[in-house]
């Protein structure tokens, strides 16, 4: 029987290795497919009789069903960690999944704004408090590539608007400098003195830099909510989230001449290997350029 031996490495996940729910359902969707394989297909009833041949043409099969690499590579990561466990465990004499290669996973590129699409979405009329704060939020992720959670996160004191800087913690608590230019500071310097006030008044928490409407501190899905609004006014089509205006700063950055591994450092990239997924994108827009606009393209 297959079974009991899975039930124990499950139970090994829950109490030894505390994994998350969503871990935890995917080693279970990923073995119990694999199990339900060797027994039909493969007639198999004991771990110890699983060999290479046997991973492989399970993993043929999820090829075959049109499964993608990431979900052939988590099947495969699935299996190596039931089959390592097996060996500490010694229910078996011999680790089957050694030597299993891994697919590689297909490199999605990001989504990006063309410098039209970002124009568009950065032209915001109006004077009331709330509008002067959606300008200058959305001119300061354009102008320093933060994610989401580090906007929402910032205090008023991260800033300094003389010296042309702010200061966040990234992935990991990790502390950066990012600069500012003058576009954005014009605009936060509007929101501190013209919209902030307003919407922080009489309110108890008056760290966040930026608030909601009923001053508390701005959310990940506040923020996201408020760009789609501003989007679809602008008649920018494209599905847009947060993280698109931070593909659209490194991108535009390297476009006009910027260094990688200074846009590796504003971005807060631990590993350039991260940040050159835009040079991908470069290339691919060159490229398209030259199929345009060459006479013998």
């Amino acid at each position: 029987m297959l079974k009991p031996a899975f039930e124990d490495f499950i139970h090994y996940l829950i109490v030894e290795r505390g994994v998350t729910d969503n871990t935890l359902k995917s080693y279970q969707r990923d073995l119990k497919n694999y199990m339900y394989y060797l027994e039909r297909a493969r007639r198999k009833s004991v771990w110890n009789e699983i060999g290479r041949a046997d991973i492989i043409g399970f993993l043929y099969k999820l090829k075959e069903e049109g499964k993608s690499p990431a979900t052939i590579a988590r099947a495969i990561s699935s299996i190596r960690s039931f089959h390592h466990f097996l060996i500490r465990e010694q229910l078996v004499e011999h680790d089957a999944s050694i030597h299993i290669e891994t697919p590689k996973k297909e490199q999605k590129l990001p989504a990006t704004l063309t410098s039209q699409d970002v124009e568009a979405l950065l032209t915001i009329d109006g004077n009331t408090p709330l509008m002067i704060r959606n300008k200058a939020m959305l001119e300061l992720m354009y102008a320093t590539g933060l994610r989401v959670s580090e906007l929402v996160g910032l205090k008023v004191g991260d800033l300094h608007l003389t010296m042309g800087f702010l200061r966040c913690m990234g992935k990991g608590s990790k502390e950066r400098i990012v600069p500012l230019g003058d576009v954005a500071k014009k605009a936060m310097d509007d929101y501190l003195q013209d919209a902030r006030p307003s919407l922080v008044k009489r309110k108890e928490d008056k760290n966040a830099l930026f608030v909601n409407q009923h001053g508390r501190p701005l959310s990940r899905q506040g923020f996201w909510k408020i760009l789609k609004g501003i989007a679809r006014e602008a008649g920018i089509r494209k599905t847009i989230t947060p993280h698109t205006l931070r593909h659209s700063f490194a991108t535009h950055l390297l476009e006009n001449g910027a260094d990688l591994r200074s846009v590796q450092e504003m971005l807060g990239h631990s590993d350039i290997s991260t940040t050159q997924i835009y040079t991908h994108i470069t290339k691919t827009r060159l490229k398209d350029i030259y199929q345009s606009y060459h006479p013998r393209a």
